[in-house]
C-alpha cells in the first residue's frame, strides 16, 4: 500500500518531494527504494494513540530545521491506495482556484443512514423516513475518502488541524474511495489492482 502512495504521489505535477514519516526500519528502507525521503518519528507520536496531525506537526518541525518550509502541505494516507496522481493535482488545483485554506478528496453520498435510540428504535439521520426523498432529488452529500488532504502550510501551522478556514471538496469517483479498514477490503483492492483497473500515476 505505501508503494502504491508513493508512486502516486511522484507523478502527481503539484508535488515537488515526497515524504514518508514512519518509526519502522522496514517502512523506511521500503520507502528509500521507491524514491521517497524518510522522517524518523519519536516513538512518543507513533502508537495507535496518536494523531495525524501530530505527526505533520513534527515532519514540518524537522524540515524546518534543515531550513524548508513548504508553501503547501499535501498529506496522503497510505490505507487509501487507489489514489492516483490526478486526484492530488486536482484537489490542489481547486484549493488554489478557490482560494480556500484546505481541500480534501471526497465522493458523492447516496445512501440513506439510520441511527438507533436507547429503546432501540430506528430513526433516520440524513432523510425522513415518514417522506424520503427520492435518491435524485436529494441535497448533495459527501464521504470523506480519506485519501487526500492539502492545506495551507501556515494555516495548518497556526490551527493544528487539517481542516481551517475555507475547506473545499475535490470529489473522486466511488471506486477511488475505498480504505483498508480491515482484511476484506484488502482483498477487494488487491483484485482491483490485479485486474489493471487501476494505476498509481496518471489515467
Amino acid at each position: 500500500m505505501l508503494v502504491w502512495s508513493i508512486k502516486a504521489a511522484l507523478s502527481a505535477d503539484s508535488i515537488d518531494q515526497v515524504y514518508v514519516s514512519t518509526d519502522s526500519r522496514e517502512i523506511a528502507e521500503v520507502a528509500k527504494l521507491h524514491g521517497a525521503d524518510v522522517i524518523e518519528r519519536p516513538a512518543g507520536i507513533s502508537g495507535d494513540m496518536a494523531s495525524s496531525e501530530t505527526a505533520l506537526l513534527h515532519a514540518l518541525e524537522v524540515l524546518a530545521e534543515d531550513g524548508h518550509q513548504p508553501e503547501v502541505l499535501i498529506f496522503l494516507q497510505c490505507t487509501s491506495p487507489l489514489t492516483l496522481a490526478e486526484d492530488i493535482d486536482g484537489a490542489v488545483a481547486l484549493m488554489n482556484t478557490e482560494g480556500a485554506d484546505s481541500a480534501f478528496t471526497a465522493c458523492r453520498f447516496v445512501e440513506f443512514l439510520w441511527r438507533t435510540d436507547e429503546t432501540g428504535a430506528a430513526g433516520g439521520i440524513n432523510h425522513d423516513m415518514k417522506g424520503r426523498q427520492r435518491r435524485q432529488d436529494r441535497a448533495a452529500e459527501y464521504l470523506e475518502t480519506g485519501a487526500v488532504y492539502v492545506m495551507q502550510t501556515s494555516g495548518f501551522l497556526e490551527h493544528k488541524h487539517r481542516f481551517f478556514g475555507r475547506t473545499v471538496i475535490y470529489e473522486v469517483p466511488k471506486e477511488r474511495s475505498l480504505q483498508i479498514d480491515d482484511p476484506g477490503d484488502l482483498v477487494v483492492t488487491g483484485a482491483m489492482m490485479s485486474s489493471g483497473m487501476h494505476r498509481p500515476g496518471k489515467n
